[in-house]
């Protein structure tokens, strides 16, 4: 994927109300940027998040979406059931979906952290430069349990992109099926998300843990013995 694929729009007026609604989700304020939603099914996901999709086309925004191939028609699906213009938003620009093996993954299946840091922030860079129109950013991240993908990666990716998104402010939700998770990668994940989106409710989420705090508790993670471990409860009880 590339950021020429997100086209450029123009930018509508500026108003206090449009800001305001910018940055809501599941009726509550974002102060942060990085939200890890959690579901049960595909239904539930879009019962939450289709308003927030829905505010992005009417304040004139973008909305960049990263799905299972196999699942895009069935997405395009949920959002017109949920009222937005599909054909009309996919043309114009306004919504940009792709498959997740090109965003995420390479040609091997191999996922690449470096590699998508710098695609979310030249992404979100654009989209935060004067005279750019936002992004609202979403990614199903059902891939994590393929064969093959280093769950540590994904946990540095998730607490290093908090400072990307953070830095030029745009909103970027990460989907996961709480089927498929056990408890020690739920809550490696919550501790990457400043914000969690569970039962359609959003909260600040007591658990985060700042990027560099985290990062060198994975660095000690694989270090592994004994004073590595070590390392990790004293990091984290700091």
């Amino acid at each position: 994927m590339t950021t020429s694929q997100v086209q450029r729009q123009p930018v509508p007026p500026a108003s206090d109300a449009a800001d305001e609604s910018r940055l809501r989700l599941a009726g509550s304020r974002l102060r942060h940027f990085h939200v890890c939603a959690f579901f049960n099914s595909r239904e539930e996901e879009h019962q939450v998040l289709g308003s927030f999709y829905r505010d992005g086309v009417r304040l004139g925004e973008r909305n960049l979406h990263l799905v299972e191939s196999g699942s895009m028609v069935a997405h395009r699906g949920h959002l017109a059931a949920g009222g937005m213009d599909v054909p009309g938003c996919e043309a114009c620009g306004q919504l940009v979906m792709m498959p997740w093996h090109h965003a995420y993954l390479d040609d091997a299946g191999v996922f690449d952290r470096q590699r998508v840091l710098t695609l979310i922030e030249q992404v979100t860079r654009e989209a935060s430069a004067p005279g750019s129109v936002p992004v609202r950013v979403m990614g199903q991240m059902d891939w994590i349990v393929q064969p093959g993908v280093d769950r540590s990666e994904v946990i540095a990716y998730e607490a290093e992109v908090n400072e990307v998104l953070s830095r030029h402010q745009q909103p970027a939700i990460c989907v996961y099926d709480i089927a498929t998770l056990d408890g020690a990668m739920m809550m490696d994940l919550l501790r990457t998300h400043p914000l969690t989106l569970i039962g359609g409710a959003l909260r600040e989420n007591p658990f985060y843990t700042p990027p560099a705090q985290m990062l060198r508790e994975l660095a000690a993670r694989r270090g592994g013995g004994a004073e590595a471990g070590a390392a990790s409860v004293r990091l984290t009880m700091t």
